[in-house]
């Protein structure tokens, strides 16, 4: 059977630093009565499986001064989906991009700094070589924002049944 991705101790250390990300081994050991080498190692383990992908601070693009978002999709011409997204990195306000199944190729996050902004955004977006038609949808409220803790969660319940 291959390795339980996390368990209900995973779980709540991944719970404490996302909550207090800048909390510390040492603290987060005491308020999870845990041994600091137990924290410490499976932070550790965590990491390395691939689980844990960054230890960095959440940036609030709308607060930089990028307040529009929108989903673009991409139809692709020839060039191959990596080539187009290795372009599209070079773009600063695309914030993903994703091959996807359906009528489009890729699918991007992009903000911009105003609605006349979008207007250049997608202008460079469209103007990437290789890329054919674009759509796009302006997101005008965020319901859910980014997650993985209910993730985390329901993984360590399974773990435990």
């Amino acid at each position: 059977m291959p390795e339980t991705p996390v368990d209900r101790i995973d779980a709540a250390i991944l719970d404490l630093f996302a909550a207090e990300p800048r909390i510390g081994v040492l603290e987060a050991s005491r308020r999870l009565r845990l041994a600091r080498g137990t924290v410490q190692a499976r932070l550790d383990k965590l990491t390395a499986r691939g689980v844990v992908t960054g230890w960095g601070p959440d940036v609030d693009a709308g607060a930089l001064g990028f307040p529009v978002t929108a989903f673009v999709t991409l139809e692709i011409r020839q060039a191959g989906h990596e080539e187009i997204g290795l372009r599209l990195a070079e773009v600063p306000e695309v914030l993903e991009v994703h091959a996807v199944t359906g009528t489009g190729d890729l699918l991007c996050r992009v903000v911009a700094r105003s609605n006349a902004d979008l207007m250049r955004v997608l202008d460079l977006v469209v103007s990437t070589d290789g890329v054919g038609r674009a759509s796009s949808m302006i997101a005008l409220a965020t319901q859910v924002e980014h997650r993985v803790l209910p993730l985390v969660a329901e993984a360590a319940r399974l773990a435990e049944a």
